[in-house]
This record gives structure tokens, C-alpha cells and sequence, in this order.
């Protein structure tokens, strides 16, 4: 006992710095990331896949990015995130407003597949112009591969339900 208490008042103890503490706090059980709030007139139009809950992933849904560098000793997993976020913005800002669902990006060996649903009221030539301009540009800026799989349709036919 008495090496104890010769333990605590030892002077390298008493630094702020040297001793460990632990804090207890309340556990927050609150769920609320990639939830769509609902609006008073019920006019927020959500796909299937905004529909379905962030936990349903896998179940229900799928990943939005496809590729196998995040799995153990995969190649490149920060470079891969970074350029799926730069693809995603990339297509919003190419394809303005014309994308009526999410950006589904697909990696295989060297060729990256980006599908998606383009709303029908684009001219095709505007369109064939776009999917041209966008693989050729991703093609010599990532250093691979990009095939652009669009499908058109109209926003009331992807529409899941209104909150």
C-alpha cells in the first residue's frame, strides 16, 4: 500500500500531460445521416434509392462506387476515393441539371464505366456532344478508359415517392 500512495505522489505523475483521464458522457443513439427530411406539402421527390435508409445498403440498395482498392492491400484506395469525388463533380457540372438519379461509377482492370439516367427533354446531338466531350476528357485526365452507359428518361418515371 504504502508504494502505492509513493506512486501518485511522484512528481512525473502530477504533470496534466502525464496522467489519463476518462470521460463518461451519455450515449446518443441518433440516426440521422442520409435521411431526407419531409417537407409540409409532401413535393421532395426521391428515387428508390433515396428512399431506402443508409443502412439498407447491400440489402436493398447498392454502392454507388464500384472497385476493389479498398479491400486489404488493394492499390490506391485515397487516389480512387479522389477521383470518384472529382468524376461526380465533374458530371454535375458538365451534365447541369440532366442526371434524374444518382452517378453510378464502376471500375474494372483500367476501364472506369459511369452510368446513369439522363432526363429526356436533351436535344441527342447536345447529348452525343456531352458523352463525347466527357469521356475524352476523363480519358486523358485520369489515364484510362472512361465508358459513359447513359440511359434517358423522364424525372416522374424515376420518381419512388414524395415526402
Amino acid at each position: 500500500m504504502a508504494f502505492l500512495t509513493n506512486l501518485v505522489n511522484m512528481s512525473f505523475l502530477q504533470h496534466p500531460s502525464l496522467r489519463r483521464c476518462i470521460h463518461v458522457s451519455a450515449v446518443v443513439n441518433k440516426v440521422q445521416s442520409g435521411r431526407y427530411k419531409p417537407t409540409p406539402k409532401r413535393t421532395l421527390r426521391l428515387t428508390y434509392e433515396m428512399a431506402n435508409p443508409p443502412h439498407y445498403i447491400a440489402h436493398r440498395k447498392s454502392w454507388n462506387s464500384w472497385n476493389t482498392s479498398n479491400i486489404k492491400d488493394g492499390n490506391r484506395p485515397a487516389e480512387t476515393a479522389l477521383e470518384d469525388v472529382f468524376i461526380r463533380r465533374f458530371m454535375a457540372g458538365t451534365w447541369h441539371n440532366l442526371f434524374v438519379c444518382e452517378v453510378i461509377i464502376k471500375r474494372q482492370h483500367n476501364i472506369i464505366r459511369i452510368a446513369g439516367i439522363v432526363d429526356r427533354s436533351i436535344h441527342p446531338s447536345k447529348m452525343y456532344f456531352l458523352t463525347g466531350y466527357t469521356e475524352e476528357f476523363l480519358s486523358r485526365y485520369l489515364q484510362c478508359i472512361v465508358k459513359l452507359e447513359i440511359a434517358t428518361g423522364y424525372k416522374h418515371e424515376t420518381t419512388f415517392k414524395y415526402i
